[in-house]
């Protein structure tokens, strides 16, 4: 996808989570997040945005500090989370494209970068604040596009599960095969070791277990936010994703 398509997702997701967040009120359960209230996830993607913002604007070579404002609430807060999220995608528009800054995935370039981060972490978040206006909203994938969900999956098997930090693994070594069905060649092959996992696109030898489905429901589910859609073979190493893979 390309850098302009990922910060109308952010713009266009940061939106629906503020809507969402008003109109279940800063005191309601988050039911895709047990543990937060909507106050909470409002402080925490407000602060991300800006976080997000600042090594863009400043062209940090190095991770800048992360910090919640938990002195805000109610009215203030949205209003806090509103102004970071305009603050980020006009940050995000008008950046040099060959601006050079810290990221902490591959990309194609830092712009890139923190443009599709912004957009998977936005989106996620925002079906959390419409989990918080209706429990059955979290399972509403539709306002993700295939190309976006198979996107998304992309970053996390081939991203945030090759990093050290993940703690998918397995003493006896597993296979996982990711298929989105609804999208060309979305296929991944996630090798499951006592070491961090290794993705490589495609289906790539036999597989002990495969999931499959619409590449939103699977991008979602992946992201612990829905049940995986279809499992076939090893229903063991499904459950292992789902107890470990939570980021």
């Amino acid at each position: 996808m390309e850098i302009a398509e990922h910060i109308q997702i952010v713009d266009t997701q940061g939106r629906s989570l503020a809507a969402a967040a008003e109109e279940a009120g800063v005191d309601a359960k988050v039911a895709a997040c047990p543990d937060w209230q909507v106050r909470d996830l409002l402080r925490h993607q407000g602060a991300v945005h800006r976080w997000a913002a600042s090594h863009v604007e400043q062209g940090s070579a190095r991770p800048l500090p992360l910090t919640e404002r938990a002195d805000l609430d109610g009215d203030a807060l949205l209003a806090w989370f509103r102004e970071g999220h305009r603050h980020l995608v006009d940050t995000l528009t008008n950046a040099d494209p060959g601006l050079e800054c810290w990221a902490f995935l591959p990309a194609p370039s830092p712009l890139a970068f923190w443009a599709r981060r912004q957009a998977h972490e936005t989106t996620v978040h925002s079906v959390d604040a419409r989990s918080a206006l209706n429990p059955a909203e979290q399972a509403r994938p539709e306002a993700i596009s295939a190309e976006f969900g198979a996107d998304g999956i992309d970053e996390l098997l081939t991203g945030f599960h090759a990093r050290a930090r993940s703690r998918v693994r397995s003493d006896v070594p597993r296979v996982l095969r990711v298929r989105a069905t609804d999208v060309d060649d979305a296929v991944w092959t996630v090798r499951i070791t006592e070491e961090p996992p290794v993705t490589v696109r495609g289906a790539v030898g036999d597989a002990d277990c495969e999931v499959s489905g619409p590449a939103a429901r699977l991008y979602l589910a992946l992201w612990n936010r829905l049940p995986l859609p279809d499992v076939s073979g090893d229903a063991a190493l499904a459950a292992l994703w789902r107890e470990r893979s939570g980021i």
